[in-house]
């Protein structure tokens, strides 16, 4: 039972790295990278949906995205969805194609990402904790089963798993920062 929560717990604590991975990739650094568009819906048909359903993103040039989309009709949607996303991009619709220049970071913009990166780091420390919360209230719902030297161990080992999952949140969001701030 100890060897089925432990997995359980790794399992949920990656999928929050997981995470993690894909809010740092939405966030800009100067540079063009087709996750800074994942975040984004465009409603279109009724349905929100992401722009990679509905175009191809290619970056063709280090500050440059291009997006070609599949549908002369979604050009518009996709255009205003990335508008009202505020990332501060300004897309430009040549028919089918929309350029997206990524915009030089002003060292304000950079400290407010970097502050975001923060935050989301934060949010999924929480989310670590309530995991741990959540493996040890079942571990108790089954503890009378196994000793209390059992039980000892097993707060431990869950610890120990938190704390690197943790470092290993502290680390990712050291190096946006470092990456944000790198001019």
């Amino acid at each position: 039972m100890i060897n089925q929560l432990t997995d359980k717990l790794r399992k949920k604590m990656d999928e929050t790295i997981q995470s993690l991975k894909r809010d740092m990739d939405s966030i800009s650094t100067g540079r063009a990278n087709p996750n800074l568009l994942d975040a984004i819906r465009v409603e279109i048909y009724g349905s929100m949906m992401p722009i990679s359903q509905l175009a191809n993103i290619s970056v063709p040039e280090a500050t440059t995205l291009l997006i070609q989309a599949w549908d002369k009709e979604s050009v518009k949607s996709i255009e205003k969805a990335i508008l009202n996303a505020n990332l501060g991009f300004n897309p430009m619709s040549e028919g089918t194609t929309i350029r997206i220049a990524i915009p030089k970071l002003s060292e304000e913009r950079r400290k407010d990402l970097a502050k975001l990166a923060k935050k989301y780091g934060e949010d999924k420390k929480v989310a670590l904790r309530n995991i741990r919360r959540d493996i040890l209230d079942e571990f108790k719902k089954n503890e009378k089963e196994l000793g209390k030297d059992q039980a000892h161990s097993f707060n431990d080992i869950v610890q120990k798993i938190t704390d690197e999952f943790v470092t290993k949140v502290d680390e990712m969001v050291t190096l946006k920062e470092k990456d944000l701030m790198k001019v």
